[in-house]
């Protein structure tokens, strides 16, 4: 019997690769694993859920028989890989051996944890998945009050979501202003107030140390000494790739798993792709480089070696309090950001030297001139 081809994850990254594939090779067999329910959704649908008054099964877009169905797959789902053996070509179900032709790797990232205090410390709710959300909406059923931890783009992301749901939402987050590794100052004050303006209060500089029970909800203690009152805490911290498993298998790993142009890691026939995956040294936990991804492997594993390519990848922010469109220079690039603009309106490009775009940040009615800049920026990944 042929080995099958095997992905690990059913998010984006996994069906995605899986449709890809199936366009090109519909005999080979393909089995998905997935430690979640295996539902097929669209993970940025998460932070416009309250908006849109959908619950985990409106933004669900097919049950996992129905996705094995369409891709002529296997989907086992609620199961978890404890190990992989590449010299084998075999990964490990707990006792069980499952060999594969190939593997690829797309379990994606898992939220960042702080240490936290008190006796509500196990209140904090990430919603970095289908689960998690339907956990989080059962959580607040009939209640108002919601506490986000982070200012990034996910943090601000799902404070208008929930804003627009009628809910009062506070921000906490240890920074000068909010989404500051992607946003000059100018960009990320407009953001800000937008939010304001639809009811967030934003305490930016401390962090939260302390969640007690008190008053049938929740009580948060700052490091400045102030608290709040809330009904429930969401973590919106960060994401880290999913690395354990591969660097116990022996694979390269840095931030993510470490591969090539082609997706491989540092084993023969087994690829990473999307969150987990750290491609020429860049990490990119954005959907416009996974479908890049995803359509190169495909290649590869039907046969037709396809070598990853980056354009200009911008990021459009679920913020509609203030519109908000973002393409990061590159890391390591030097350059300088010009502003103009003022109130909700900001235009600010990151210039080289030599006058050359390597950035920009748009914001309100700004982001109407994202395709002609978009045009002028250089490729991440050519």
């Amino acid at each position: 019997m042929t080995a099958p081809v095997v992905i690990i994850g059913t998010g984006l990254a996994g069906y995605n690769l899986a449709r890809e594939f199936r366009k090109l090779d519909s005999e080979t067999p393909l089995l998905l694993i997935t430690a979640d329910d295996g539902r097929s959704y669209s993970k940025p649908m998460l932070s416009t859920g309250f908006g849109k008054q959908k619950d985990a099964d409106g933004l669900s877009m097919a049950e996992p028989g129905a996705m094995a169905v369409q891709l002529n797959a296997e989907v086992r789902t609620h199961t978890r890989i404890s190990g992989i053996d590449p010299g084998h070509q075999r990964l490990w179900i707990g006792a069980e051996s499952v060999f594969y032709r190939d593997l690829v790797l797309a379990w994606g990232a898992a939220p960042v944890t702080v240490p936290l205090a008190g006796d509500a410390a196990d209140q904090l709710y990430p919603i970095n998945d289908l689960e998690d959300y339907a956990r989080f909406r059962a959580a607040i059923e009939g209640k108002q009050r919601v506490l986000i931890l982070g200012a990034g783009l996910i943090g601000c992301e799902f404070a208008n979501d929930l804003m627009l749901g009628g809910y009062a939402v506070e921000l906490v987050a240890p920074c000068e202003q909010v989404m500051p590794t992607l946003l000059p100052a100018a960009a990320a004050t407009a953001v800000q107030r937008g939010l304001e303006a639809l009811g967030a209060r934003f305490h930016l500089g401390p962090v939260l140390m302390r969640l007690d029970h008190a008053n049938q909800g929740l009580l948060a203690h700052l490091s400045d000494g102030s608290q709040i009152a809330c009904d429930a805490v969401v973590s919106a911290i960060g994401l880290r790739p999913r690395i354990d498993l591969a660097a116990a298998a022996g694979l390269q790993t840095n931030r993510g798993v470490m591969v090539d142009r082609y997706l491989r890691t540092s084993h023969a026939n087994i690829y990473a792709l999307g969150d987990c995956a750290e491609v020429e040294g860049l990490n990119l936990l954005y959907v416009m480089p996974l479908m890049s991804g995803a359509r190169a492997l495909a290649q590869t594993l039907a046969g037709q070696p396809a070598a990853v390519s980056y354009g200009p990848m911008p990021i459009t922010v679920k913020t509609p309090a203030c519109p908000l469109v973002v393409s990061p220079p590159a890391v390591g690039s030097i350059g300088q950001w010009q502003v103009e603009g003022e109130g909700a309106d900001i235009k600010a490009l990151c210039l080289d030297s030599d006058g050359k775009l390597l950035g920009y940040a748009l914001t309100g009615k700004a982001v109407m001139e994202k395709l002609a800049l978009n045009r002028q920026l250089p490729p991440l990944l050519a």
